[in-house]
Protein backbone atom coordinates (compact mmCIF):
# COMPACT_ATOMS: atom_id res chain seq x y z
CA UNK A 1 0.00 0.00 0.00
CA UNK A 2 1.30 3.51 -0.57
CA UNK A 3 2.32 5.13 2.24
CA UNK A 4 0.26 8.83 3.32
CA UNK A 5 1.42 11.48 5.41
CA UNK A 6 -0.05 14.53 5.85
CA UNK A 7 1.88 17.72 6.65
CA UNK A 8 2.24 21.59 6.46
CA UNK A 9 4.27 23.68 4.35
CA UNK A 10 6.71 25.67 5.88
CA UNK A 11 8.16 27.21 2.47
CA UNK A 12 8.57 27.37 -1.07
CA UNK A 13 12.18 26.18 -2.16
CA UNK A 14 12.42 26.35 -4.80
CA UNK A 15 9.75 26.73 -8.65
CA UNK A 16 10.41 26.41 -12.20
CA UNK A 17 7.70 25.01 -15.20
CA UNK A 18 5.80 22.20 -14.17
CA UNK A 19 7.50 21.29 -10.35
CA UNK A 20 7.50 22.78 -7.33
CA UNK A 21 10.04 22.24 -4.61
CA UNK A 22 8.43 22.61 -0.66
CA UNK A 23 9.99 21.97 2.76
CA UNK A 24 7.47 20.34 4.80
CA UNK A 25 7.34 19.93 8.13
CA UNK A 26 5.80 16.39 9.45
CA UNK A 27 4.00 15.89 12.52
CA UNK A 28 5.20 13.17 14.70
CA UNK A 29 3.86 9.20 13.83
CA UNK A 30 5.06 6.40 16.21
CA UNK A 31 8.27 5.10 15.45
CA UNK A 32 9.21 8.42 13.61
CA UNK A 33 9.40 12.24 14.97
CA UNK A 34 8.31 15.20 13.99
CA UNK A 35 10.72 16.15 11.30
CA UNK A 36 11.18 18.88 8.32
CA UNK A 37 11.27 16.99 4.38
CA UNK A 38 11.80 17.97 0.79
CA UNK A 39 8.86 17.35 -0.96
CA UNK A 40 7.89 17.71 -4.71
CA UNK A 41 4.93 18.79 -6.34
CA UNK A 42 4.20 18.91 -9.93
CA UNK A 43 1.90 21.84 -10.65
CA UNK A 44 -0.31 19.83 -13.80
CA UNK A 45 -1.04 17.53 -11.55
CA UNK A 46 -2.17 18.83 -7.72
CA UNK A 47 -1.85 22.51 -8.36
CA UNK A 48 0.69 24.68 -6.27
CA UNK A 49 0.61 24.65 -2.46
CA UNK A 50 1.50 28.05 -0.07
CA UNK A 51 3.42 28.28 3.05
CA UNK A 52 1.06 27.14 5.99
CA UNK A 53 -0.96 25.18 3.11
CA UNK A 54 -2.17 21.43 4.55
CA UNK A 55 -0.72 18.70 2.46
CA UNK A 56 -1.11 15.13 1.29
CA UNK A 57 1.95 13.15 0.86
CA UNK A 58 3.04 10.02 -0.34
CA UNK A 59 6.13 9.04 1.30
CA UNK A 60 7.52 5.73 -0.24
CA UNK A 61 10.19 6.44 -2.61
CA UNK A 62 11.44 8.98 1.07
CA UNK A 63 11.10 6.12 3.27
CA UNK A 64 12.89 3.49 0.43
CA UNK A 65 15.63 6.30 0.50
CA UNK A 66 15.90 5.53 -3.17
CA UNK A 67 18.53 7.81 -5.34
CA UNK A 68 16.55 9.94 -8.00
CA UNK A 69 12.97 9.50 -6.31
CA UNK A 70 14.08 10.28 -2.96
CA UNK A 71 11.64 12.80 -2.32
CA UNK A 72 8.12 12.83 -0.76
CA UNK A 73 5.33 13.77 -2.83
CA UNK A 74 2.35 16.31 -3.00
CA UNK A 75 -0.72 13.57 -3.93
CA UNK A 76 -3.02 16.70 -2.84
CA UNK A 77 -3.80 20.60 -1.58
CA UNK A 78 -6.89 19.40 0.28
CA UNK A 79 -7.71 23.16 1.30
CA UNK A 80 -7.60 24.11 -2.60
CA UNK A 81 -9.34 21.39 -3.55
CA UNK A 82 -12.34 24.14 -3.69
CA UNK A 83 -10.31 26.57 -6.46
CA UNK A 84 -10.31 23.64 -9.10
CA UNK A 85 -12.77 25.50 -10.99
CA UNK A 86 -11.31 28.71 -10.94
CA UNK A 87 -10.61 29.05 -14.68
CA UNK A 88 -6.63 29.33 -15.33
CA UNK A 89 -5.80 29.22 -11.73
CA UNK A 90 -2.55 27.24 -10.90
CA UNK A 91 -2.71 26.87 -7.20
CA UNK A 92 -6.82 25.53 -7.81
CA UNK A 93 -5.59 23.29 -10.68
CA UNK A 94 -7.39 19.75 -10.17
CA UNK A 95 -5.65 16.46 -11.13
CA UNK A 96 -9.26 15.75 -13.41
CA UNK A 97 -9.39 19.08 -14.94
CA UNK A 98 -9.87 19.25 -18.15
CA UNK A 99 -9.99 22.80 -19.22
CA UNK A 100 -7.43 23.72 -20.82
CA UNK A 101 -3.94 22.41 -22.23
CA UNK A 102 -0.91 21.92 -20.65
CA UNK A 103 1.45 25.12 -21.21
CA UNK A 104 4.29 23.33 -22.73
CA UNK A 105 1.60 21.47 -25.62
CA UNK A 106 0.21 24.22 -26.91
CA UNK A 107 -1.37 21.36 -29.59
CA UNK A 108 -4.84 21.96 -28.92
CA UNK A 109 -7.66 21.01 -26.28
CA UNK A 110 -6.17 18.39 -23.83
CA UNK A 111 -8.31 15.16 -24.56
CA UNK A 112 -5.90 12.38 -24.16
CA UNK A 113 -4.90 11.11 -20.98
CA UNK A 114 -1.77 9.84 -19.45
CA UNK A 115 -1.15 8.29 -16.35
CA UNK A 116 -4.30 6.28 -17.24
CA UNK A 117 -6.34 4.89 -14.31
CA UNK A 118 -4.43 6.32 -11.98
CA UNK A 119 -5.67 9.04 -9.39
CA UNK A 120 -3.35 11.39 -11.04
CA UNK A 121 -4.23 10.51 -14.57
CA UNK A 122 -3.71 14.15 -16.91
CA UNK A 123 -5.14 15.13 -19.52
CA UNK A 124 -2.50 16.25 -22.04
CA UNK A 125 -3.03 17.69 -25.72
CA UNK A 126 -1.96 15.41 -28.19
CA UNK A 127 0.47 16.18 -31.05
CA UNK A 128 -1.90 13.39 -32.87
CA UNK A 129 -5.11 14.32 -32.14
CA UNK A 130 -7.26 15.83 -34.84
CA UNK A 131 -8.10 18.98 -32.82
CA UNK A 132 -4.04 19.59 -33.21
CA UNK A 133 -2.79 22.03 -35.40
CA UNK A 134 0.37 19.16 -36.06
CA UNK A 135 -2.44 16.19 -36.87
CA UNK A 136 -2.78 17.30 -40.74
CA UNK A 137 1.30 16.38 -40.78
CA UNK A 138 1.08 13.94 -39.23
CA UNK A 139 -1.90 11.75 -40.01
CA UNK A 140 0.02 10.72 -43.03
CA UNK A 141 3.22 11.45 -41.66
CA UNK A 142 5.16 7.57 -42.48
CA UNK A 143 9.07 9.00 -42.99
CA UNK A 144 11.94 9.68 -41.11
CA UNK A 145 13.65 10.21 -44.52
CA UNK A 146 17.21 9.51 -42.73
CA UNK A 147 16.77 11.37 -39.74
CA UNK A 148 19.81 10.50 -37.25
CA UNK A 149 18.43 9.53 -33.99
CA UNK A 150 20.86 8.51 -31.01
CA UNK A 151 19.23 5.93 -28.80
CA UNK A 152 20.30 6.25 -25.15
CA UNK A 153 19.91 3.84 -22.28
CA UNK A 154 20.21 6.43 -19.34
CA UNK A 155 19.35 9.71 -18.91
CA UNK A 156 22.58 11.24 -17.73
CA UNK A 157 23.56 10.28 -21.24
CA UNK A 158 21.63 13.11 -22.69
CA UNK A 159 24.30 16.12 -22.07
CA UNK A 160 26.93 14.20 -23.08
CA UNK A 161 25.68 13.47 -26.53
CA UNK A 162 24.35 16.99 -27.15
CA UNK A 163 27.88 17.97 -26.26
CA UNK A 164 29.17 16.04 -28.73
CA UNK A 165 26.40 16.78 -31.24
CA UNK A 166 27.41 20.54 -30.65
CA UNK A 167 31.37 19.95 -30.93
CA UNK A 168 30.19 19.22 -34.87
CA UNK A 169 27.54 20.63 -35.40
CA UNK A 170 26.70 24.03 -33.48
CA UNK A 171 23.76 25.10 -35.51
CA UNK A 172 21.49 21.53 -35.78
CA UNK A 173 18.33 21.54 -34.54
CA UNK A 174 18.14 19.10 -31.71
CA UNK A 175 15.10 17.52 -30.08
CA UNK A 176 14.55 14.68 -27.60
CA UNK A 177 11.84 12.14 -27.29
CA UNK A 178 11.29 11.14 -23.92
CA UNK A 179 9.67 7.73 -23.07
CA UNK A 180 8.17 6.40 -20.25
CA UNK A 181 10.05 4.09 -18.87
CA UNK A 182 11.64 5.63 -16.26
CA UNK A 183 10.06 9.25 -14.63
CA UNK A 184 7.03 10.20 -16.08
CA UNK A 185 6.92 14.10 -15.18
CA UNK A 186 9.23 15.63 -17.36
CA UNK A 187 9.27 18.65 -14.94
CA UNK A 188 11.56 16.54 -12.44
CA UNK A 189 14.66 16.42 -14.51
CA UNK A 190 17.01 18.99 -13.83
CA UNK A 191 19.32 17.81 -16.69
CA UNK A 192 16.18 19.11 -19.38
CA UNK A 193 15.51 22.33 -17.63
CA UNK A 194 18.88 23.34 -17.80
CA UNK A 195 19.17 22.60 -21.39
CA UNK A 196 16.15 23.91 -21.86
CA UNK A 197 17.64 27.68 -20.55
CA UNK A 198 20.76 27.42 -21.95
CA UNK A 199 19.10 26.99 -25.64
CA UNK A 200 20.88 23.17 -26.28
CA UNK A 201 17.12 21.87 -26.99
CA UNK A 202 15.03 23.07 -29.80
CA UNK A 203 12.17 20.70 -28.31
CA UNK A 204 11.02 17.62 -26.07
CA UNK A 205 8.20 15.41 -27.17
CA UNK A 206 6.93 12.88 -24.17
CA UNK A 207 5.44 9.66 -25.35
CA UNK A 208 3.61 6.77 -23.71
CA UNK A 209 2.80 8.02 -20.34
CA UNK A 210 5.39 10.32 -20.12
CA UNK A 211 3.85 14.04 -19.84
CA UNK A 212 5.39 17.63 -19.64
CA UNK A 213 6.83 18.18 -22.97
CA UNK A 214 6.38 20.72 -25.78
CA UNK A 215 4.68 18.51 -27.74
CA UNK A 216 2.71 15.42 -26.24
CA UNK A 217 2.55 11.98 -28.06
CA UNK A 218 1.23 8.48 -27.83
CA UNK A 219 3.81 6.45 -29.11
CA UNK A 220 7.61 6.39 -29.46
CA UNK A 221 7.02 5.91 -33.80
CA UNK A 222 4.66 9.05 -33.32
CA UNK A 223 6.57 11.00 -31.16
CA UNK A 224 9.94 10.43 -33.29
CA UNK A 225 7.77 11.71 -36.25
CA UNK A 226 6.76 14.57 -34.27
CA UNK A 227 10.35 16.04 -33.78
CA UNK A 228 10.88 15.58 -37.27
CA UNK A 229 8.04 16.61 -38.67
CA UNK A 230 6.34 19.34 -36.29
CA UNK A 231 10.00 20.45 -34.51
CA UNK A 232 12.20 20.31 -37.52
CA UNK A 233 14.73 18.66 -35.53
CA UNK A 234 18.07 17.87 -37.72
CA UNK A 235 18.80 15.31 -34.93
CA UNK A 236 17.06 13.63 -32.12
CA UNK A 237 17.88 11.69 -29.22
CA UNK A 238 15.66 9.50 -27.44
CA UNK A 239 15.48 7.91 -24.34
CA UNK A 240 13.98 7.70 -20.46
CA UNK A 241 13.56 10.52 -18.17
CA UNK A 242 16.00 10.42 -14.56
CA UNK A 243 15.06 7.55 -12.31
CA UNK A 244 15.52 4.09 -14.24
CA UNK A 245 15.35 1.43 -12.79
CA UNK A 246 17.52 -1.90 -12.74
CA UNK A 247 17.81 -5.58 -11.02
CA UNK A 248 21.24 -7.03 -12.10
CA UNK A 249 19.14 -9.59 -14.57
CA UNK A 250 19.73 -9.28 -17.90
CA UNK A 251 16.55 -8.31 -18.84
CA UNK A 252 14.97 -6.44 -15.92
CA UNK A 253 15.98 -2.71 -16.44
CA UNK A 254 14.52 0.29 -17.87
CA UNK A 255 17.72 0.35 -20.53
CA UNK A 256 16.19 -2.66 -22.41
CA UNK A 257 14.06 0.11 -24.06
CA UNK A 258 16.78 1.48 -26.26
CA UNK A 259 16.62 -1.22 -28.18
CA UNK A 260 13.04 -0.81 -29.32
CA UNK A 261 13.98 2.62 -29.53
CA UNK A 262 16.19 1.37 -32.19
CA UNK A 263 13.32 -0.75 -33.73
CA UNK A 264 11.30 2.33 -34.07
CA UNK A 265 13.78 4.69 -35.91
CA UNK A 266 14.19 1.23 -38.28
CA UNK A 267 10.46 1.32 -39.03
CA UNK A 268 10.37 4.54 -39.55
CA UNK A 269 13.20 4.84 -42.00
CA UNK A 270 15.48 6.80 -39.63
CA UNK A 271 19.26 6.28 -39.23
CA UNK A 272 19.80 4.48 -35.62
CA UNK A 273 22.95 5.87 -33.82
CA UNK A 274 23.17 3.29 -30.37
CA UNK A 275 24.81 5.76 -27.64
CA UNK A 276 26.96 2.63 -26.03
CA UNK A 277 26.92 2.38 -22.40
CA UNK A 278 30.57 2.41 -21.10
CA UNK A 279 32.42 2.64 -17.60
CA UNK A 280 36.16 2.54 -17.01
CA UNK A 281 35.03 3.03 -12.89
CA UNK A 282 31.84 0.79 -12.48
CA UNK A 283 33.25 -2.21 -9.58
CA UNK A 284 30.59 -4.39 -10.64
CA UNK A 285 31.94 -6.44 -13.55
CA UNK A 286 28.45 -6.30 -15.35
CA UNK A 287 29.19 -3.02 -15.90
CA UNK A 288 32.91 -2.83 -16.98
CA UNK A 289 33.77 -2.08 -20.80
CA UNK A 290 30.84 -1.97 -22.08
CA UNK A 291 27.87 -3.02 -20.05
CA UNK A 292 25.82 -5.94 -20.30
CA UNK A 293 22.64 -3.52 -20.86
CA UNK A 294 23.86 -2.27 -24.27
CA UNK A 295 25.41 -5.88 -24.69
CA UNK A 296 21.49 -6.72 -24.74
CA UNK A 297 19.68 -3.93 -25.54
CA UNK A 298 21.87 -3.47 -28.95
CA UNK A 299 22.48 -7.29 -29.36
CA UNK A 300 19.09 -9.03 -28.53
CA UNK A 301 16.50 -6.35 -28.45
CA UNK A 302 17.70 -4.56 -31.86
CA UNK A 303 16.48 -6.14 -34.57
CA UNK A 304 16.78 -3.18 -37.18
CA UNK A 305 20.12 -1.69 -38.04
CA UNK A 306 22.20 0.61 -36.16
CA UNK A 307 25.70 2.24 -36.02
CA UNK A 308 27.54 1.73 -32.89
CA UNK A 309 29.89 4.79 -32.34
CA UNK A 310 32.92 3.58 -30.21
CA UNK A 311 34.97 5.94 -28.87
CA UNK A 312 38.93 5.26 -29.41
CA UNK A 313 39.94 5.10 -26.10
CA UNK A 314 43.80 3.73 -26.97
CA UNK A 315 47.24 5.41 -26.82
CA UNK A 316 47.69 8.73 -28.16
CA UNK A 317 43.70 9.30 -28.14
CA UNK A 318 42.90 8.44 -24.61
CA UNK A 319 45.89 10.91 -23.97
CA UNK A 320 44.66 13.70 -25.86
CA UNK A 321 40.72 13.59 -25.11
CA UNK A 322 39.99 11.19 -21.98
CA UNK A 323 42.64 12.32 -18.99
CA UNK A 324 43.39 10.88 -16.00
CA UNK A 325 40.92 7.77 -15.44
CA UNK A 326 40.70 6.74 -18.83
CA UNK A 327 43.11 4.71 -20.73
CA UNK A 328 44.25 1.38 -22.53
CA UNK A 329 42.85 -0.76 -20.54
CA UNK A 330 39.21 0.15 -20.68
CA UNK A 331 39.70 0.82 -24.37
CA UNK A 332 40.96 -2.31 -24.70
CA UNK A 333 38.35 -4.29 -22.97
CA UNK A 334 35.92 -2.02 -25.17
CA UNK A 335 37.13 -2.85 -28.72
CA UNK A 336 37.24 -6.35 -27.70
CA UNK A 337 33.51 -6.63 -26.45
CA UNK A 338 31.83 -4.54 -29.41
CA UNK A 339 33.69 -6.62 -31.74
CA UNK A 340 32.01 -9.59 -30.23
CA UNK A 341 28.80 -7.84 -30.20
CA UNK A 342 28.97 -7.37 -33.75
CA UNK A 343 30.09 -10.41 -34.40
CA UNK A 344 26.85 -11.95 -32.24
CA UNK A 345 24.66 -9.59 -33.97
CA UNK A 346 25.82 -10.24 -37.50
CA UNK A 347 24.91 -6.77 -40.16
CA UNK A 348 22.77 -5.76 -37.89
CA UNK A 349 25.41 -3.26 -36.39
CA UNK A 350 28.00 -1.52 -37.58
CA UNK A 351 30.94 0.05 -35.28
CA UNK A 352 32.28 2.81 -36.10
CA UNK A 353 35.82 4.48 -34.68
CA UNK A 354 35.15 8.26 -33.58
CA UNK A 355 38.21 9.84 -32.41
CA UNK A 356 37.67 11.81 -28.97
CA UNK A 357 40.33 14.65 -29.34
CA UNK A 358 38.47 17.60 -28.09
CA UNK A 359 35.94 15.62 -26.42
CA UNK A 360 36.27 16.37 -23.33
CA UNK A 361 37.10 19.81 -23.31
CA UNK A 362 33.08 19.98 -25.05
CA UNK A 363 32.10 17.96 -22.55
CA UNK A 364 33.38 20.35 -19.42
CA UNK A 365 31.73 22.85 -21.46
CA UNK A 366 28.32 21.27 -20.54
CA UNK A 367 25.91 23.91 -18.81
CA UNK A 368 24.55 21.41 -16.47
CA UNK A 369 26.05 18.95 -14.04
CA UNK A 370 27.54 15.45 -15.74
CA UNK A 371 27.12 12.67 -13.31
CA UNK A 372 26.07 8.88 -14.17
CA UNK A 373 25.69 6.24 -11.45
CA UNK A 374 26.80 9.05 -8.56
CA UNK A 375 30.24 9.99 -11.11
CA UNK A 376 31.43 12.80 -12.64
CA UNK A 377 33.53 13.25 -15.79
CA UNK A 378 36.85 13.55 -13.72
CA UNK A 379 35.70 10.02 -12.20
CA UNK A 380 34.49 8.00 -15.14
CA UNK A 381 35.65 9.70 -18.60
CA UNK A 382 34.56 6.79 -20.60
CA UNK A 383 30.83 7.05 -19.74
CA UNK A 384 30.52 10.65 -20.73
CA UNK A 385 33.23 10.50 -23.86
CA UNK A 386 31.51 7.07 -25.40
CA UNK A 387 27.89 9.22 -25.34
CA UNK A 388 29.81 12.31 -26.52
CA UNK A 389 30.96 10.00 -29.46
CA UNK A 390 28.02 8.72 -30.26
CA UNK A 391 26.87 12.28 -30.59
CA UNK A 392 30.06 13.48 -32.90
CA UNK A 393 29.01 10.71 -34.92
CA UNK A 394 25.62 11.69 -35.60
CA UNK A 395 26.52 14.90 -36.00
CA UNK A 396 28.41 14.08 -39.09
CA UNK A 397 25.58 12.18 -40.74
CA UNK A 398 23.91 13.21 -44.06
CA UNK A 399 20.54 14.58 -43.63
CA UNK A 400 17.50 14.81 -46.26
Amino acid sequence: MVTWREGRVLAVRSRRPGLVEYAVRLPPVPGSPERTVTALGYAELVGEASPGDRVLLTTDALDLGLGTGGYAFVAAVPDRLSDASSPGSTSGSSPGSTSGSSPRSPSGPARVVKGRYTPWQVPVAAVEDHRSPHHGTLRDADDLSGLPVVAVELHSALPAVLAGIRERGAGLRVSYVMTDGAALPLALSDTVHGLRECGWLAGVVTTGQAFGGDLEAVTVHSGLLAARHALGADVVVVGPGPGGVGTGTRWGFTGVAAGEAVNAVGALGGRAVAALRVSGADPRPRHQGLSHHSRTAYGRVALAPADLPVPLLLGDAADAGAGDGCGTEVGALLRRQVAELVAHAGARLTAHDIEVDGLTEALRACPVPLSTMGRGLAQDPAAFLAAAAAGRHAATLPRT
